[in-house]
């Protein structure tokens, strides 16, 4: 991630959003061979260069926002190691190394953690001990020039306030944000739900809300959905998952990959800052900043009038004078079929190595059906794959098959899109669905770097530019393109608002054809339908059909945009696993189709673990000679 604009007040920052906070100090203290017992804090006197280097590294990793070493600073703490006179010398020392480390390029903000005090019938001088606690901390790291105070793992409602009265009390215009680590069920141990703790919180005088710790990333999506009606940022910080004691070492199973898809989910949620709690490493920061910069790519298009604007299809350049764009009808044969008759795709990827002997027997199966066109991903899953454009034209030239080209944001920069797109249409390939492209995930190749330089809309006006005759540059190259542009969409976006927004703007960047996410609930796609149907797009419905009830639980909780009622959950559970279980997906998967199918104009099947068979099952009935 590039540093961040430190002229922008951490408000406002946190308000744009898309921020990247750091991991755990402690889990990087204990790996460093700094055992529990140990006081955490007392590093920043006795190993100032390692709680520095621990900084350094989650910077490197991407982290724009860093947290003191201050967790347990307050006087109730760092009593039960003797260093109670010491509370304003360990948070000022703390706020000078997180200050060296960052050097200007990241935001300070002092870590205030709970007293560890059971405060559930405390008396009112109890009370005013905790706040006053709070206070000489809070009034110690402001001193030191800390950019925002966050108040985290808070467990008890009372707690939560009382910190807050007193870092209201002490803060002035510091921003000061609170987060609470709720339970499975989204409360804090006194019961108090997290909807109502944050009701709470604002009402008090906080600049956002958050929640941190907890037992790993699910609770804590549940629970943010909780806060984000409140009106405040809302920032996340969960940890890694429940450890598991291996070899008198705690081991945290939640891994850098797994974070990757939740820091997604919580970016599209409308989480302005994520960041790690207990477990998590820089290996898992650079994993939610992968995050950050997609998330980031997608808020340029959606609001950067000068590089994308918002405008109407008519708005594009028009072509240079003597050429004339291919009527959208007659570029392919797939666009020609459009709104005439029920189209069917479905997807078959290029093999791992060299051999494309099963999927071009795939794709001679499924046409021989009446499949009208293959579908070719970019990229898929990070493993050793051919590239689609070669698999495409073998499939077109070889057999004669239509094929719909995916073309990622991810992996070209926009020279080598530009090269890409060119070279396809020469090779004769005419269907292109353009996406944005998920970040590098936990592959073969762990350390591959994004590259973005265009997202889906991005890429969506450089080949309608192509189409009417133009370079990137607006200059007149010659013969016009003619591809078919179809986009993707999420029917159950978490984000509902921000997907129609984006669709709007990919329509207005040349999207003549619309394939959404797997849908298993035709009220959610009916929802869409009307929400879309000014822009006067067909559809094809996307359909996975499950293959077991394992499947249909990861798609459901570790796959953004997707989701999958819960009877359809509980009729895979009790399907079993195997054939049955096979036999029960393809069913529900018949079922979604035949509920739609008089408003789409096509379905477009994603075969689970290569079972082509099983698409056909799905359209058995549906596809014309």
């Amino acid at each position: 991630m590039p540093p961040v604009n430190l002229s922008l007040p951490f408000l406002d920052a946190l308000k744009a959003g898309a921020l990247v906070a750091d991991g755990a100090m402690g889990t990087q203290l204990y790996e460093r061979g700094i055992v529990f017992n140990v006081n955490y804090e007392e590093m920043n006197l006795s190993r100032p260069e390692m709680v520095q280097r621990i900084h350094e590294a989650y910077l490197r990793a991407g982290s724009q926002v860093i947290e003191t070493n201050t967790f347990g600073a307050n006087r109730f703490r760092l009593q039960r190691h003797g260093l109670d006179g010491k509370v304003r010398e360990l948070n000022t020392a703390a706020v000078k190394i997180a200050r060296d480390a960052a050097r200007g390029a990241a935001y300070v903000v002092g870590a205030v953690g709970p007293t560890g005090l059971p405060l559930i019938g405390v008396s009112g001088e109890e009370r005013a001990q905790v706040q006053d606690a709070f206070r000489e901390q809070i009034a110690a790291q402001i001193e030191a020039g800390v950019d925002a105070i966050l108040i985290e793992t808070m467990h008890q409602s009372l707690e939560a306030e009382l910190a807050l009265r007193a870092a209201r009390a002490e803060a002035g215009r510091i921003p000061v944000i609170v987060q609470v680590s709720p339970n499975e069920r989204c409360e804090l141990v006194d019961g108090t739900g997290v909807g109502l703790i944050g009701l709470r919180l604002r009402d008090l005088g906080a600049d956002g809300l958050g929640l941190n710790c907890s037992v790993g990333p699910q609770v804590v999506l549940d629970a943010a959905e909780k806060l984000m009606n409140l009106g405040l940022p809302v920032s996340v910080m969960p940890n890694a998952g429940l450890p598991h004691k291996v070899d008198d070492r705690l081991i945290y199973v939640s891994t850098p990959d797994y974070f990757l898809r939740f820091a997604r989910r919580f970016y599209k949620l409308g989480v302005k800052l994520v960041g790690g709690c207990c477990g998590t490493t820089p290996e898992h920061i650079k994993k939610i900043a992968a995050a950050a910069r997609m998330e980031a790519s997608a808020a340029a298009s959606a609001e950067d009038p000068g590089e994308h604007p918002a405008v109407e299809v008519d708005s594009l350049p028009p072509p240079p004078s003597g050429v004339t764009p291919t009527p959208q009808d007659q570029k392919s044969k797939l666009a020609s079929r459009l709104g005439k008759r029920f189209v069917v795709s479905v997807e078959v990827n290029p093999p791992i190595g060299l051999d494309l002997a099963r999927p071009l027997e795939a794709a001679r199966m499924l046409t021989a059906a009446g499949v009208d066109v293959i579908n070719i991903a970019d990229g898929a899953r990070a493993q050793a794959r051919m590239g689609n454009l070669a698999l495409a034209v073998e499939m077109q030239q070889k057999l004669g098959i239509e094929t719909i080209l995916h073309v990622c944001g991810r992996d070209r920069n926009l020279l080598a899109q530009l090269a890409h797109l060119l070279g396809a249409h020469a090779l004769g390939l005419r269907n292109l669905v353009i996406i944005t492209g998920d970040p590098p995930r936990m592959g073969e190749f762990p350390d591959a770097t994004a590259v973005y330089d265009l997202d889906s809309v991005g890429i969506l006006r450089l080949a309608s530019s192509l189409n009417r005759g133009l370079d990137p540059g607006g200059r007149p190259m010659g013969t016009p393109t003619s591809f078919l542009l179809a986009t993707g969409a999420e029917p159950a976006a978490m984000n509902y608002e921000r997907e129609l927004q984006r669709l709007r703007m990919k329509k207005a960047a040349g999207a003549e054809l619309v394939m959404t996410q797997p849908v298993y609930d035709p009220a959610v796609l009916d929802r869409f339908l009307d929400d879309i149907a000014p822009l006067n797009l067909p559809v094809l419905v996307g359909l996975l059909p499950l293959a077991s009830h394992r499947n249909a639980e990861f798609l459901h909780n570790e796959v953004p945009g997707m989701q999958i009622p819960d009877p359809i959950r509980e009729r895979m559970r009790l399907a079993g696993s195997g054939p049955a279980a096979r036999k029960e997906g393809v069913a529900i998967a018949r079922e979604m189709l035949a509920a739609v199918r008089s408003r789409v104009a096509g379905a477009y099947i994603m075969p689970p673990l290569e079972r082509y068979e099983l698409a056909l099952e799905v359209v058995d009935g549906y596809l014309e000679p």
